[in-house]
């Protein structure tokens, strides 16, 4: 029996009811459905666009400001050097130790692979160059992401929230200044000092790997590493390290500076810190490795 959809209407005069009788409403059409699927859809997609083009502006315009601080010298030593100590002497220990035993776990794999192929000449020079061109540059810049890019994100985001940096605006004090400018010069400063020590502990734990635990005669080692490891190999990974320090220290100003939202605001620009460092170093380093000599 088809189903029937009974409708009660009171008339205008009050003197009775009127029934109607009539097929049930089956709803919106799939294809309106799918319209509405596909509306969401683009909607999303407008969003992100217009975020990473707002975020992409912001940040240019704070890089375009703080270069301006340069070019003026407005630049605190004071400051800037006690940025360079949180941001370089704190974090040596910790990139030494990762990028030590990445070194090292490359050095057994390598080395373990070589040898059975009775190609052990080539185990040094092989990890000196992942650690010189990839290893050190790379592991040490997420590693400064994750442990400064977080900090000074979560450090400005607070001052924001507490009007802290309104302050130094009542006082005609520029926040760029005074905030963004010293830890920009520590990151650009300290990252390639920090790439050095990188590179030193990156090949060392692969040495003691390949010497101490897969066999390798310590002169075929080295002499490896001095063929096939040149000058401008440990240069191309140390020029990374400053386009990786920019990226770092301007996106974790920016998130920390445009923080709302109170508390929570500053958990999300510190969140969204670390993870844009992380995920911008890696595009530019496909493009510098690409760009710079091989």
């Amino acid at each position: 029996m088809r189903p029937v959809a009974i409708q009660a209407l009171l008339p205008p005069d009050n003197m009775g009811y009127h029934i109607s009788v009539g097929a049930p409403s089956l709803g919106a059409t799939p294809s309106a459905g799918a319209a509405g699927i596909v509306r969401s859809f683009l909607s999303r997609v407008g969003r992100f666009v217009l975020a990473v083009f707002q975020v992409t502006g912001e940040t240019t315009s704070l890089m375009l400001d703080t270069i301006g601080c340069l070019g003026r010298a407005a630049v605190s030593p004071r400051l800037t050097i006690r940025q360079m100590a949180h941001i370089g002497v704190d974090s040596l220990a910790l990139v030494i130790v990762t990028v030590g035993f990445s070194g090292m776990v490359l050095s057994l794999y390598t080395s373990v692979e070589l040898i059975q192929l009775g190609a052990q000449k080539y185990v040094g020079g092989l990890v000196g160059l992942s650690v010189a061109r990839e290893i050190a540059p790379v592991i040490a810049a997420i590693v400064v992401s994750a442990r400064v890019g977080s900090a000074i994100a979560a450090e400005l985001g607070t001052m924001v929230v507490t009007q802290q940096v309104e302050a130094l605006r009542a006082l005609a004090t520029s926040p760029i200044e005074y905030l963004v400018v010293p830890r920009f010069v520590a990151c650009v400063v300290m990252l390639p000092v920090l790439g050095v020590f990188a590179n030193l502990a990156g090949i060392g734990g692969g040495y003691l790997v390949a010497v101490y635990v897969a066999g390798v005669h310590p002169t075929i080692y080295l002499d490896s590493l001095r063929v096939f490891v040149e000058n401008l190999d440990l240069a191309v990974g140390l020029v990374k390290t400053v386009p990786f320090a920019i990226i770092i220290s301007l996106v974790a100003c920016h998130q920390g500076l445009y923080t709302k939202g109170g508390a929570a605001g500053v958990g999300r620009a510190t969140t969204s810190s670390v993870v844009m460092c992380i995920m911008l170093v890696y595009v530019a380093d496909f493009f510098l490795s690409y760009l710079l000599p091989r």
